[in-house]
């Protein structure tokens, strides 16, 4: 069964969505420490890494499901406030530069790590394959992962829009992100809000973990960092400094890959990135500033 334009297959299509669902994720963990300390934080891809390790050693190791699971949370919340405490707090009064160059030092001394310790050839992440199983939805043959990633995806956004709009924390995350220093002046604590958005951002890169080593059984130093980059480049494309239009282009940077890795030719698909990358740069010559953000000034930022 396929839809009208392009012969794309419904299961293409629901993985197309599914990707896209994660990359949104990954877009909002990225966003919410942009958001508060201004910072791209490009080791991102090496803490879904690490929780898809877990995941992977949770289940060598004989966990159930759901307790590997957890272990993949814990590990990734670990190592989101380690970084927090070791590198995002001593150097928040640097310059922005100083906190890029960090992030890339933390990215790469996280990803030699796991080189040396689980080698090249990294580990099966097999347990959860079940979901890579079919579900026959009215004739139509669809993964489980793929509806659970639309589904968890949406229930994790919504929560996170309650969060931000009904809790303390989130005005507070919303006021430091509009303008930190006045928002200190007016009693926020920054660390506490800081706190907040790297244990969030790390809660959602898990997600993205469990999400993605479904869908790549095999999991290797280089895990998600490709992800990462497509997303960074998906953020940029919906407008960086703007929450619900870097979300809107983390989705529509996974979705277009999702589509594009189920239509190109196996002996194309190499090329995938490349293709997504020039379009990517197409559409910022054409609107700068993002494609979902209207005109400048026009818009508040969280």
């Amino acid at each position: 069964m396929t839809l009208a334009f392009l012969n794309l297959t419904w299961p293409t299509f629901a993985n197309g969505l599914a990707l896209g669902g994660v990359y949104a994720l990954m877009a909002v963990g990225i966003g919410l420490v942009f958001g508060v300390l201004r910072l791209v934080n490009f080791a991102y891809g090496q803490l879904i890494m690490a929780g898809a390790f877990a995941l992977a050693y949770g289940s060598q190791w004989g966990f159930p499901n759901w307790a590997s699971i957890l272990f993949c949370f814990g590990v990734v919340l670990g190592l989101s406030i380690l970084m927090d405490w070791l590198v995002f707090r001593p150097l928040r009064t640097h310059s922005p530069a100083v906190m890029l160059v960090a992030t890339f030092a933390v990215a790469f001394l996280l990803q030699n790590i796991a080189l040396l310790a689980f080698g090249p050839l990294g580990k099966s992440a097999g347990s959860l394959a079940i979901l890579n199983a079919p579900w026959d939805v009215g004739g139509v043959f669809i993964k489980k992962i793929a509806v659970i990633s639309v589904a968890t995806a949406a229930g994790c956004l919504v929560i996170l829009q309650l969060l931000l709009t009904r809790t303390p924390l989130g005005l507070h995350m919303r006021a430091a992100s509009m303008d930190f220093r006045t928002a200190r002046l007016l009693g926020v604590r920054a660390n506490r809000v800081i706190s907040g958005a790297v244990i969030i951002s790390g809660l959602f890169a898990a997600v993205s973990a469990v999400m993605l080593s479904v869908q790549e059984l095999t999991v290797v130093p280089a895990f998600g960092t490709q992800d990462t980059i497509l997303v960074l480049a998906g953020v940029v494309l919906g407008g960086l400094n703007r929450p619900v239009p870097a979300t809107l282009g983390g989705f529509a940077i996974g979705f277009a890959n999702g589509i594009l890795g189920g239509v190109l030719p196996s002996n194309q698909s190499q090329y995938l990135p490349s293709f997504l990358f020039a379009a990517v740069i197409v559409v910022l010559l054409v609107r700068p500033d993002g494609l979902f953000t209207r005109a400048r000034g026009s818009v508040e930022r969280v």
